[in-house]
């Protein structure tokens, strides 16, 4: 519903103020979709929507700082997207690295990047591990840059993790098959020591989630948003958090 911008900027205040403090989640999954449909919507070149998409991202981290939102885990490219046209991925993983540049730069939020890193170019890479580094001692909100992420290969590297960690204790496969419980997985995911996300937002109108957060998202609240990505806005945002403050989370009890 596209508001005249009078009674659109009237809503979206009302809209912020309707939401409970004690009722928002602390850390939001975001699966940044559509940036290549909308790039074919508006006749401009997918280079062009990704790169339209990535200047959202500075607006989404503002919007969640504001309301209190402690970590932002955002899908920016999938173990799946390594396989399209080489030309469009290399558009794409340059916006990808200028845009972590950005945030760095910003020294506003802590980032980290969870992903199979070693699946990615060295170039991919390098901007991710400097990103991570500039920011590490920022106090802000902490950023997920998932690219090259996929949730089984999340898993599989978590069992792996575990694995080599307990290699050199003379563990025998059975000793370790006996004691192997869920939380050995938690503690070797690319997130772990942090709080798994309470909702997790996906824009274009695709609802499934794609692999995304596949076992921390065990208990999460969904959001599916018709926007585009490059689209997305404030309002867009404030709708999701009020769907999420409005739910009954029993988590299955």
């Amino acid at each position: 519903m596209r508001l005249p911008h009078p009674l659109y900027g009237l809503y979206e205040r009302r809209l912020a103020a309707s939401l409970p403090p004690e009722q928002l989640p602390r850390h939001i999954g975001v699966i940044l979709d559509g940036n290549r449909r909308w790039a074919r919507s508006s006749g401009v070149s997918s280079a062009h929507g990704h790169r339209r998409g990535a200047d959202k991202i500075a607006e989404l981290l503002e919007w969640s700082e504001d309301v209190g939102v402690e970590v932002v885990t955002l899908w920016m490219l999938s173990t799946d997207n390594l396989e399209r046209d080489k030309v469009e991925l290399g558009h794409l993983l340059t916006v990808i690295e200028d845009v972590v540049g950005e945030l760095a730069q910003a020294q506003r939020w802590r980032i980290q990047p969870v992903g199979a890193l070693e699946m990615l170019p060295e170039r991919t890479r390098d901007a991710l591990r400097a990103a991570q580094a500039a920011t590490a001692d920022v106090q802000g909100l902490h950023v997920n840059a998932a690219v090259g992420y996929g949730g089984r290969h999340e898993i599989a590297d978590a069992v792996r993790s575990f694995l080599r960690h307990h290699a050199g204790t003379g563990s025998s496969l059975d000793d370790l098959a006996e004691i192997f419980d869920v939380e050995h997985i938690a503690e070797h995911l690319y997130t772990k020591g942090q709080p798994d996300p309470e909702l997790v937002i996906r824009t274009s109108g695709e609802q499934r989630l794609g692999g995304f957060l596949m076992w921390q998202s065990a208990q999460s609240e969904f959001y599916f948003c018709e926007a585009y990505w490059p689209d997305f806005r404030r309002v867009d945002f404030l709708r999701a958090l009020r769907s999420y403050a409005q739910r009954e989370r029993r988590l299955g009890r």
